[in-house]
């Protein structure tokens, strides 16, 4: 089976053996914004098309590629759900040739002022990463909209969004504090010092605009506000969403923030365990066992 997460910049694609192990990948930025309306079926072909003419005849999908601006919208399955309803909502996608290609649906929820939550991809990769079957657990995919997830015996039971990622990015690119932004965040004091402060009263905006003051009276070194900011909105992030007591947090994803939320989690008084970075390819595989290929 040919297992593809297809998000809004990139896309992972991966070929499957028989029992779900990953037999080849690739990766690009052939993202859902860089199809033109109408190309899906030619953007896929491009991606795997050598897989497919090799004999594979099946291809799940995940992510963006379901929503609005993607190749169908796949309606959200409204949480708790486990992974025999996801299966049950997968839809058909119209392709030429052998293949059959299917589509996973994202998932709704609501917070407790009745808010909507969504997401697309995520589900998958929680999923994928789950260490037990049925069981109970608390995981954090960390991203530009990082999203918090708890299980209950084996089903997402509901989710919070945070804009962090986002958020780093148009305070350190679009407002004051981009004059002593330089370089990217890293791992060390000036991020625990963020950390520490999100811990403190005055709250969000009040703790961004210290980080300027910071900076005038020389208490914050130009090459350190990159790796400070980043502490100071995940320390945020992590404070308001970290499950109380001795839980440990599985961090979902790769790259750089897996080891930033750690290092927050930790700093905050939690535990966090890293999972498979191939939690996507997984959690496609465990879905594709369930369906009814033709």
């Amino acid at each position: 089976m040919i297992a593809v997460d297809w998000g809004t910049s990139s896309a992972r694609a991966y070929r499957l053996g028989p029992d779900g192990t990953v037999a080849e990948r690739r990766e690009g930025a052939g993202g859902i914004l860089h199809v033109p309306p109408g190309g899906f079926p030619a953007a896929l072909d491009d991606m795997v098309g050598d897989w497919l003419r090799a004999g594979e005849a099946r291809v799940l999908l995940s992510g963006m590629v379901g929503s609005r601006q993607g190749w169908r919208e796949a309606p959200y399955l409204p949480c708790p759900v486990g992974l025999d309803a996801l299966a049950a909502g997968v839809i058909a996608l119209p392709f030429e040739g052998a293949a059959q290609v299917r589509l996973v649906p994202g998932l709704s929820a609501a917070d407790a002022s009745g808010v909507p939550e969504v997401m697309r991809g995520e589900e998958v990769q929680v999923f994928g990463a789950l260490r037990e079957t049925g069981g109970d657990a608390w995981l954090c995919l960390p991203g530009s909209h990082a999203k918090w997830v708890a299980v209950r015996a084996g089903r997402i039971a509901g989710f919070s969004t945070s804009l962090t990622g986002e958020a780093f990015a148009a305070l350190s690119a679009h407002t004051i504090l981009a004059r002593m932004i330089e370089g990217r965040p890293e791992p060390g004091p000036a991020f625990d010092a963020g950390v520490a402060r999100s811990g403190e009263p005055g709250g969000l905006l009040h703790h961004l605009f210290g980080a300027r003051a910071l900076g005038l009276f020389g208490r914050l070194a130009a090459g350190d506000g990159a790796s400070y900011l980043s502490g100071l909105l995940i320390g945020h992030d992590v404070r308001e969403n970290r499950p109380d007591g001795d839980a440990p947090v599985d961090l979902v994803g790769a790259g750089p923030l897996m080891t930033l939320y750690a290092r927050a989690i930790a700093r905050c008084g939690g535990r966090a365990r890293l999972c498979d970075a191939d939690a996507a390819a997984r959690g496609l595989a465990l879905i594709g066992e369930r369906l009814a290929w033709t």
